[in-house]
């Protein structure tokens, strides 16, 4: 390992310690519910869940445990409660699905990371990474990159895995 991949890797250990240096701008999500599977998205307008709930009230368990665990990521604000949602219920739902995070699998995603120099452009999708930073360009992987993975662990659905 090379001088110039130590420094990456430090880097990314420094991104992944303080996520509010990503910003999300899209964000493509499967999640294995308890009663079904799911697939949720974050783009500008906001987010979108498949289930029953998010139809009926506009927020589900899915999503609030997806708030909880990217809070410092997301450029939005958790979603507020509403008129006739079962809030008890989806609360302690959502934090024990931001517990199983082995339910969600990230699809894909755009977001932002502000570098130490400057900020880079990062995504990931159909199984493949890109970032629009030099060290990506050489070597097909950079701090930025790594620190997503990083930040997002085990949330990332294999090339061969099976879509919902």
């Amino acid at each position: 390992m090379d001088n110039g991949m130590i420094s990456q890797i430090e880097k990314a250990r420094l991104y992944a310690e303080e996520p509010e240096r990503v910003t999300f701008r899209s964000l493509e999500i499967h999640f294995d519910g308890d009663n079904d599977a799911y697939h949720i998205t974050l783009a500008q307008e906001g987010w979108r869940c498949s289930c029953q709930g998010f139809e009926t009230h506009r927020i589900c368990p899915h999503i609030m445990a997806l708030e909880r665990l990217l809070r410092p990521m997301l450029p939005l604000p958790p979603l507020p409660y509403a008129p006739g949602q079962n809030v008890v219920s989806d609360v302690e739902k959502a934090s024990r699905y931001a517990q199983e995070s082995d339910r969600i699998h990230v699809r894909a995603f755009e977001a932002t990371v502000r570098g130490l120099n400057s900020d880079h452009e990062v995504g990931y999708g159909d199984g493949n990474w890109h970032c629009d930073s030099d060290s990506f360009r050489r070597r097909g992987v950079s701090s930025h990159t790594i620190a997503m993975e990083r930040l997002l662990g085990g949330m990332f659905r294999v090339k061969d895995e099976p879509a919902a």
